[in-house]
Formats: C-alpha cells, structure tokens, sequence
C-alpha cells in the first residue's frame, strides 16, 4: 500500500515571526501545485503565494522543494516557510487536511520514515530526540556525537564481529567435510572473548552517558536549620525553597533543575534529619534518607553554630559520593583558616563566604560524574538492557556443550546488538559463510 504524504509544523508553536511546515511524500509535490505553487528548482529557496482551493491568499512566503531520496525522510519533501502567525498556519494546514491522500504525521512520523529509508538508525533517532530535548552543552554535545553515529559505528562494528565468529562456527557445524582454514575454532572463540570484553568496558562506564542525558542528582542532607533551603536558594539563585528558623519547615523533597558547568543537575532539598515531630515529619525525614541513597552525588550540610561538633545521622550517610559542607563559618571563630579541613568546605549562605569555591568544587565532581570524554557513552537504558543481554548471550555460547547450543546463543547475541540500530538481518550470516569459504567450490 502507498504509504500517505504526511505534513506538520516543524517549528516551535505559538506566535513566532516564521514558521516552517514540513509535507513528506508521494504526493508532496501535488500539494505544492495544489497550493499554486510552480515546479520548484531542488534544494533552493523559492519565493511563492500559496493559496487555498478557492484561490483565496493564504501567505506570501518560500517553498523549498528536497526530491527523493535526498531528504531527510527519504521520500518527496517539502518545506513551507510562512508567517508565524496562528491564523496563517491554520489556514495552510486546513487546506493540506482538504487534499486527497494528504493527512497531519503523527508523532515522531518523519524520523520513522528517516529511520526506514535507512537515513537513520535507531541510536541516531534517538539522539536526534535529545538534540531537541537538549538544555546543556555537555547535552548537546553528547547528542551531536550520537547523531554522527559514533554509537552506530560501534555497534555495527561489534555485531559485524560476532556475525563473523557466528558464521565461521555455522560453517564448522554444516560443512566439517570442507576443506577449511586451520585452528578456526579456536580464532572465532578468541574473537568472542575480546568481543565480551569490549562490551563489558562500554558497560562499566558509571552511566556517565544516562547521567548527562538526564541529569545529575544531588541532594542536600543534614540536620534542622543548618541551611539547607538557603543554600538551595543560593544555589538555584531565586527563592526556590521556603526558610524559616522553625524546625521542621521543610516537610518533603524539593527539586530544583539548574544548568551547572554545562551540565544538567537536579538539585533537592530535603528535610532535615532528626528524631520526628509528627507523622508528616517522619515520612519527609523517610524521603529524605531515600533521597540521599538513590542520588548520584550528596551534599552533606552541617550547622557551623554547632561546630566541630557534627550532626552525627547527617555524618553517618557520608560516603566517597559526598560533599560534607560546615554552613555558618560567619559563626567560627577565624573561619577563613578553614578553608578545607578534614573534608570539610566552610561556608556562609548568609554572607557568600565560600559559596563560589563549594560550586566550583560541585562543578567539578558533576563534570566527573558526567563527562564522558570524546567516546560514544551508553544514553539510554535501552542500550543497557540489550548490551547485558548480549554479554550474557557470550557468557552461555562460550559454556555451552554442544556447537549448535553455541551457535544458538550467538544468534541470541546477534539479534541483541541488531535492536540497538534496528537492524535484524540473519540472512547476512550465509553470506559470510559462502563470501568467506566459497562452499561447493
């Protein structure tokens, strides 16, 4: 069946001053006749009238005309620059809806048909989504390199090798009779082993890739009234977090999103930590904790009126993930001494001692927890969940007692990397077997 030509805004909505709306197509170039405009030279702007079935003006604007399969969906596409105005774009839409085997894409339509023209795969459409989505450069970046397909590169490279290995160990099961190459079985399961071992060092990367995709997760711990709303507030720079001297103001986790070096940080402030007052309380100091153990980073705050005595249900949750901070330094004596002692950063919300040298040092340890270098990090869990899936595939094929069971669990292996980019083609492995071997010679 004919696949229908689909159009949509392409642009952001509301009132904007040009909006783009994209037809992609069989029929894309009908519509743009049926619209009055002329036969458009490919890939150049054109100025145009576009007008509705009764001939009525809809807008003065350009049509930029992209012939398949030299487009981004690979089929007949056009772009229709208008004016920004709701009226306008409602008008050009309604007459579009009126036109036989024309109809509005549904969401995420046009990267399909990209994706099933072959001018994505899967890894390149997604990151296309986190490109838009992106709010950070280290987002930005992490999406662009997606999108240039570092991630496809390597996957395909992964399964180009173990579609190899499957392929010679086919040959050794269906044709032992061949005259075939010497020690190779014992190649193919060298490559499987090194192929598991790439695999395995993409997965232990820390979720670095998850964690600039999404975020990074900090929470602000500790007692009653050390500051942990003001510093929130410090950090975020507005008045996201009530303060308030009576204890127990902060009742449930508060989260702030903020741009921090360039990458996405998710910042929460808790209640404090404490024996509870009444019920709402204790669920608040419960989140808390719960918090505090799920997030990728603490900061661990600590009341300098109290110092050096410190909180000891705040300095129990401290681990290798945690910035312990003394707040109120104005409070010590000689506190500019401190400057870092035992861990410790010594600060001040209330007169900025400090503050610009804590977020230097939560800067840093964002970008650690983030920064993935010039790689193709891991993004998504979906990558994850097949890459363990492939990696557990090896571990079986590698045990298994008998060469068919082998084979098996690398086909296993085969399809696990193939959904990754989305593509699933076993036929490929009986064109190794006769490129490789020329079978029945």
């Amino acid at each position: 069946m004919t696949a229908a030509t689909i159009f949509a805004l392409a642009s952001a909505p509301g009132r904007a001053g040009i909006a783009v709306v994209r037809v992609s197509g069989p029929d894309a170039a009908r519509a743009i006749t049926a619209l009055g405009c002329a036969a458009p030279v490919p890939r150049r702007a054109m100025r145009a009238k576009f007008h509705d079935a009764a001939g009525t003006l809809i807008d003065d604007g350009l049509v930029l005309w992209f012939p398949a399969p030299h487009s981004f969906t690979g089929e007949d596409v056009a772009e229709l620059h208008i004016h920004g105005g709701r009226a306008v774009i409602a008008h050009l839409s309604d007459t579009l809806c009126a036109l036989p085997g024309v109809r509005p894409a549904e969401a995420g339509e046009f990267t399909r048909r990209a994706f099933e023209h072959g001018k994505l795969d899967l890894t390149q459409a997604e990151a296309l989504a986190d490109l838009i989505d992106a709010e950070t450069r280290a987002q930005q970046r992490q999406a662009l390199r997606q999108m240039g397909g570092a991630l496809k590169e390597l996957y395909d490279d992964w399964r180009h090798r173990l579609v190899q290995a499957l392929a010679h160990l086919e040959a050794v099961i269906d044709f032992p009779d061949e005259d075939l190459p010497q020690n190779i079985a014992t190649r193919l399961w060298d490559e499987v082993t090194d192929l598991r071992a790439d695999i395995s060092r993409h997965l232990d990367d820390n979720q670095r890739g998850e964690r600039t995709r999404e975020g990074v997760h900090v929470a602000i711990i500790g007692p009653p009234n050390a500051g942990k709303s003001s510093l929130l507030n410090a950090l975020v720079r507005r008045d996201a977090a009530i303060v308030s001297d009576t204890p127990g103001t902060t009742r449930d986790v508060i989260e702030v999103h903020l741009d921090l070096g360039g990458y996405a940080v998710t910042i929460a402030d808790t209640a404090g930590l404490r024996d509870a007052g009444d019920a709402i309380e204790d669920e608040g100091i419960r989140r808390a904790r719960k918090r505090a153990r799920e997030a990728d980073l603490k900061i661990a705050l600590f009341d300098g009126a109290q110092f050096p005595l410190l909180d000891a249900a705040t300095h129990a949750l401290r681990d290798a993930k945690t910035l312990a901070v003394v707040n109120k330094a104005d409070l010590i004596r000689d506190a500019k001494s401190f400057d870092e002692r035992d861990g410790l950063h010594f600060i001040s919300v209330k007169t900025g001692f400090g503050v610009a040298e804590f977020l230097r040092a939560l800067e840093t340890r964002v970008r650690e927890e983030s920064d993935a270098g010039t790689g193709a990090p891991l993004s998504r869990a979906r990558h994850r969940v097949a890459l363990e899936e492939c990696r557990d595939s090896l571990d079986r094929a590698k045990a298994a007692p008998l060469p068919e069971l082998a084979a098996e669990d690398l086909r296993l292996a085969a399809r696990a990397l193939g959904r990754l980019t989305g593509r699933v083609d076993v036929d490929e492995i009986l064109d190794v077997v006769f490129r490789d071997f020329c079978i029945g010679k």
